[in-house]
Parts: C-alpha cells; sequence; structure tokens
C-alpha cells in the first residue's frame, strides 16, 4: 500500500536516485557510528545510510511508519516527535556523539535547528535538507541581505556551509521551494558567553535591521547600564559573529 505524503507533517518524500547517491557521499557514514536519521520517511535516505553504516537510529513522528520501519531489525526506531527528544541522552545511550541527518520538515526545520543546538556538545555532525533560502540565511556572512538572528545563533556554535542544491523535483510531491543539503560542524564553546544572554541581545539587534543598532541595541545596552565599547553606528546584518560574542562577554555577569 502506497503511503500518501501527510501535508501537515511537511512531508516530501526524496525520490531522484543521482541526488540521494550525492547525499551519502557527503554524509559518508561509516560503520560503528552513531548515525541518527530524523524523519525517514518512505525510507530514501535510510536504505543507502544503513548499507553503509549497519546500524542506523530513526526518529519518525508518523505513526505508520514507524509501524513499517520497527520491523527492521538493524533500525532503532524511536517514535516521537523531533522536539522532544532528547539528544543528550540519545547520545549517552550510544555511547558516543551522534552523527545528524536528515530531510526535516520545512515547516519546523528552524525549531529543529534550535533544539538540536542545546544538545550541540554531544553532536559529531549534521547534514540536512532544508529549505535553500533557509540554508542561505544559516551560512550567510555579514553585509549580506540572508545575514540575520538564526546566521548569528547558529554560526556561535556551529560551522556551517552549504554543500549540495537540490531542484523540487527531486521530491514527490515537489515542495514549492528549491532545497540545499548543509553541513554543520560544531565548534568548541567560547569562554565567557551566557547563551541567553547572546540570544536576548542578538533578538534585540535584528528586531529592527534596517535601522542602525544605536536605535535598538544601544537603547538596551543604555537600560542595562553598559559604558564598554560597542558600534552602535552600523546596521546589525553588518556585525560579525565574534563582536557578537564579544558583546556578550563584556555584559556577562
Amino acid at each position: 500500500m502506497k503511503h500518501i505524503a501527510r501535508k501537515r507533517f511537511g512531508q516530501h518524500f526524496l525520490t531522484d536516485v543521482g541526488i540521494l547517491g550525492a547525499i551519502i557521499d557527503v554524509i559518508d557514514p561509516q560503520p560503528g557510528q552513531a548515525l541518527v536519521e530524523i524523519g525517514p520517511g518512505l525510507g530514501a535516505l535510510t536504505n543507502p545510510l544503513v548499507a553503509r553504516c549497519e546500524r542506523l537510529t530513526v526518529i519518525e513522528l508518523d505513526r505508520d511508519l514507524a509501524a513499517r520501519l520497527r520491523k527492521r531489525p538493524e533500525l532503532n526506531v524511536v517514535e516521537s516527535d523531533v522536539l522532544r527528544v532528547d539528544f543528550a541522552a540519545l547520545a549517552t545511550q550510544l555511547g558516543q556523539k551522534l552523527r545528524v541527518v536528515g530531510n526535516l520538515p520545512y515547516n519546523i526545520s528552524t525549531p529543529i535547528l534550535f533544539h538540536l543546538l542545546e544538545a550541540v556538545d554531544h553532536v559529531a555532525d549534521q547534514h540536512f535538507m532544508l529549505q535553500k533560502e533557509v540554508v542561505d540565511r544559516m551560512a550567510a556572512a555579514p553585509g549580506n541581505k540572508d545575514y540575520g538572528r538564526l546566521t548569528v545563533m547558529l554560526q556561535w556554535r556551529y560551522q556551517i556551509e552549504s554543500v549540495l542544491d537540490v531542484p523540487p523535483e527531486a521530491f514527490d510531491p515537489p515542495p514549492r521551494v528549491d532545497s540545499a543539503v548543509v553541513r554543520m560542524l560544531p565548534l568548541p564553546l567560547p569562554p565567557g558567553i551566557n547563551a541567553a544572554l547572546l540570544g536576548e541581545l542578538v533578538t534585540v539587534a535584528f528586531s529592527q535591521r534596517r535601522k542602525i543598532l544605536r536605535n535598538t541595541l544601544g537603547r538596551w545596552l543604555d537600560e542595562r547600564g553598559f559604558t564598554g565599547e560597542f558600534d552602535t553606528q552600523r546596521r546589525a546584518e553588518e556585525v560579525p559573529v565574534v563582536d557578537y560574542l564579544a558583546l556578550a562577554r563584556l555584559l556577562a555577569p
């Protein structure tokens, strides 16, 4: 019986064999590694992944698909909303850092990325299929129109690279957008950074991105009694990640 893609789960199944092979080559799975696939769906990525790594943990919300996957002894099936999965605990269970992969549901891709950010110290790398527009934002450089809050809040903990473009016709049903595969390599935790404080200041900075920071972040800094040096004559998109980190370090109690 054919499984019909469910719109509420944001399901678009990858069917292009050539693209699938290219993605597997980019990931380069090896036996013994703790690979975790988010949203395996009909197994398009799952099958070539497990052929190389021999065992695979999959996270699937769709009850019908999870039941199918559970019949395969080489798969460890976690039937759950990915936003409820404790990736740190999963890494402990598997005895090593995780290699997380997946064709993420485009309607909740950003919440998934921020959820994984909380477990970044338990991750070896991440490879995701995402809407190309989102990947462009994740990998953007300062001064680029795509550079924003998402960029800063991911780049402070990851080295991010767009590694493969994927057209809509590679999927069934085809999404209305272009897609891309992104590679995310965790970076060491910078010293003296309060993540919540960094998140707050970056959110304030990009709250009115067309204005110079004096009108947004400058006022926020004044309210906190900040007397250090930070150039607020720039727009938020012109400030490198390292400058946001330096400011967060100065503000940390």
